[in-house]
């Protein structure tokens, strides 16, 4: 069950675009709860000890934190009060640390919400450290992600979702993770490219999996062709007008640092359409 949105906020204007996304989503749940998370990074504390060791003076990162912080009250009324006009319950969250901490606080908050709504990474010039935490949150939370286009301007109607499947625990795990909203939506469809022979057995069991939940689904099986699994995807997705893309997301782990799947990089890049992926 999907109780807990938490939608991440900066202070940029796009707060006001991912806010819109999860209120919508919260709008077609029952009961749901909208949780901000407005992180506000200071300035990194590795530079102290250069003070201390006399190579800079005190005073500017001193200097810098209050004007943050002050900046970061403000910030954080204003968040308060936009999340307050809305006709659902929500509650709001602060963190004031340095980047070398806001990753790892960041995902330790999203471990205690049900679907975490942040902007799309890589659509955009990095800003700060934010395509680091949302590639944590999508690794490392334990929970779902929506991620919302550079494009998108005002949340999608969610009546039509196509599922991009094929038999992985990831692709397994969004499913689960999507159903509160894949029963809200009206025309559900799942597609596999390229799948093995013996799959082909799968599909009946699919339909009769999604009929237990009280979902009716199409299923296509496509071959790829000269197109790429993101392209094919994405048309698939906007040949029934879809207004979310439910898949797994594929990775690793190497030195600290997730490297993405080559599909799910690329869907991540292009896609002008909301995703919400499981690991």
């Amino acid at each position: 069950m999907l109780k807990d949105i938490m939608v991440h906020f900066d202070g940029s204007a796009e707060d006001d675009v991912r806010l819109a996304h999860a209120a919508k989503l919260a709008s077609s749940l029952s009961g749901p709860h909208l949780v901000g998370l407005y992180t506000n990074p200071l300035p990194e504390y590795a530079y102290v000890l250069a003070v201390q060791s006399g190579l800079a003076p005190m005073e500017p990162i001193i200097e810098a934190e209050e004007q943050l912080r002050k900046i970061g009250d403000t910030t954080f009324a204003d968040l308060t009060q936009k999340l307050a006009k809305i006709a659902i319950p929500g509650t709001i969250r602060r963190l004031d640390v340095g980047a070398s901490q806001m990753v790892r606080r960041g995902v330790a908050e999203a471990h205690w919400a049900d679907l975490f709504v942040a902007s799309v990474p890589y659509q955009r010039e990095p800003i700060l450290f934010w395509d680091a935490l949302v590639e944590a949150v999508m690794f490392e939370s334990g929970h779902a992600i929506y991620l919302v286009p550079a494009a998108s301007k005002a949340p999608p109607v969610l009546d039509n979702i196509l599922i991009a499947w094929n038999p992985t625990r990831e692709a397994a795990r969004a499913i689960a993770e999507a159903l509160p909203l894949l029963k809200a939506g009206r025309n559900i469809r799942l597609v596999t490219i390229d799948a093995e022979e013996d799959a082909a057995p799968e599909a009946p069991r699919i339909v009769e999996y999604f009929s237990h939940h009280g979902i009716d689904i199409e299923v296509r099986a496509l071959a790829a062709g000269k197109q790429s699994v993101p392209e094919i995807l994405l048309g698939e997705a906007h040949s029934i007008k879809a207004g979310l893309i439910v898949m797994g997301a594929y990775g690793h782990s190497r030195l600290r640092e997730w490297i993405l799947g080559g599909t799910t990089r690329e869907i991540i890049e292009k896609s002008d359409i909301p995703l919400l992926l499981a690991h």
